[in-house]
C-alpha cells in the first residue's frame, strides 16, 4: 500500500510581533557613548529575501524606528547582529553600517562554513567584527563549525558569537571553548533560565569559562524570554549580577530590538523597562559605564568616548 503525500504547502514561520511605536526613556540617564550590542532590523523583504528555513518571519523593524527607539532610551552606538532568517546574506546589516558611519556601528556576521579569506576581509572593511553560531535558530551554522569557522576568523581577529538554545549546552562545550583559538561572546546570559540559576551546570560553565580567557564576552541581553517573571524578571537578577561581579570588565549589553521570535498572544518588552531593570542591578555609575561605553569600545574597535573629567 503506497503512503500518501501531503499536497498542502508547507506552513509559512510565524510572524513576530511589531516593536514599539512609541519608545520613551528610562528612568536613569545613559553615559555618551552608551552601546547597544545586540539588535537588529528587518527591512523590505522584496530588497533583503528572507531564507526559507527560517525559525520565524520578523515584522517590518527599519532602521528608522530603531533609530528612533535610540534616541528615546539615550543609546548612540550599536551592533546590528545580522539576524537568521537573512542566513549568510549580510545586505542588510553592512547597509545600515553604511548609513550610521562606523564611529556608531558595527557588526556580526552569518557566514556560510566555506566562507573565503578575501569575503571575510570584505566584510570587515564593511565594519563586521564576529560571525553568530546557533543552535536556538535555523539560517546560521551551529556550534559544530566552532573550530573551523575560529580558523578562519583568526587573522581578522574577529569573534565567535555562540547562542545555544539550552544553558547546559555550555557545560558540553566547556572543553571545547576554553581551547578554540578566537575570541568567543555568549549570547543572552549563556542563554541560562531565571529557573535554573546560577549553580546550573551551564551558568557555571559560563563563569569558568570567563574566568580563564581574558578574550571572552557575555551579554546581558532577552532576559525577558528566560524569565518565569513577566513584568520585572526578578529571577535574572541573580544572574546578571553573578556575571558583573565576576567579569565586569567582559560583560555588555544589548537590547536585542526589535525582540524578534515572539508572537502573540506573547508582549514585547520596552526597552525603557530593560534599561531600569539593568540600571538596578547594577547601581553603580562606574560599572554601568564599563558595561555600556568602555568593554564595547575594546571588543568592537569604537573610538574612546572623551572621559567626562577631560571634557570639563
Amino acid at each position: 500500500m503506497r503512503a500518501s503525500v501531503s499536497t498542502e504547502p508547507a506552513a509559512a514561520p510565524p510572524l513576530c510581533l511589531a516593536p514599539d511605536p512609541a519608545p520613551r526613556a528610562g528612568r536613569v540617564a545613559l553615559p555618551p557613548g552608551a552601546t547597544d550590542c545586540h539588535c537588529h532590523v528587518f527591512e523590505d523583504a522584496a530588497r533583503y529575501p528572507l531564507v526559507p528555513s527560517r525559525s520565524y518571519t520578523p515584522a517590518h523593524a527599519p532602521l528608522a524606528a530603531y533609530l528612533r527607539m535610540c534616541e528615546a532610551v539615550g543609546i548612540t552606538r550599536t551592533v546590528q547582529v545580522n539576524a537568521s532568517v537573512y542566513g549568510t546574506d549580510n545586505r542588510i546589516t553592512l547597509d545600515a553600517i553604511a548609513a550610521l558611519g562606523q564611529h556608531r556601528a558595527r557588526g556580526v556576521a552569518g557566514l556560510s562554513p566555506d566562507v573565503t579569506a578575501r569575503e571575510i576581509e570584505a566584510l570587515h572593511e564593511g565594519g563586521m567584527r564576529g560571525v553568530r553560531l546557533s543552535t536556538h535558530v535555523a539560517g546560521y551554522g551551529g556550534t559544530e563549525l566552532i573550530e573551523a569557522m575560529a580558523r578562519k576568523l583568526e587573522p581578522f581577529g574577529w569573534h565567535l558569537q555562540i547562542h545555544v538554545a539550552h544553558g547546559r549546552e555550555l557545560a558540553e562545550l566547556e572543553a571545547r571553548l576554553l581551547a578554540v583559538p578566537a575570541p568567543l561572546v555568549f549570547d543572552h546570559l549563556g542563554c541560562v533560565t531565571g529557573a535554573e540559576g546560577v549553580d546550573s551546570i551551564g551558568f557555571q560553565a559560563l563563569l569558568r569559562v570567563l574566568a580563564r580567557r581574558d578574550d571572552c564576552w557575555v551579554k546581558l541581553s532577552s532576559w525577558y524570554r528566560r524569565s518565569a517573571d513577566a513584568e520585572g524578571w526578578f529571577d535574572i537578577r541573580p544572574l546578571a549580577q553573578a556575571l558583573v561581579q565576576a567579569r565586569p570588565d567582559r560583560v555588555l549589553f544589548g537590547t536585542n530590538w526589535p525582540h524578534p521570535n515572539l508572537f502573540a498572544p506573547q508582549r514585547l518588552p520596552r526597552e525603557a523597562a530593560l534599561i531600569d531593570s539593568f540600571c538596578d542591578w547594577v547601581p553603580d555609575a562606574a560599572r554601568r559605564e564599563a558595561i555600556l561605553v568602555r568593554n564595547p569600545e575594546r571588543l568592537y574597535g569604537f573610538a574612546p568616548t572623551p572621559d567626562k573629567e577631560t571634557t570639563r
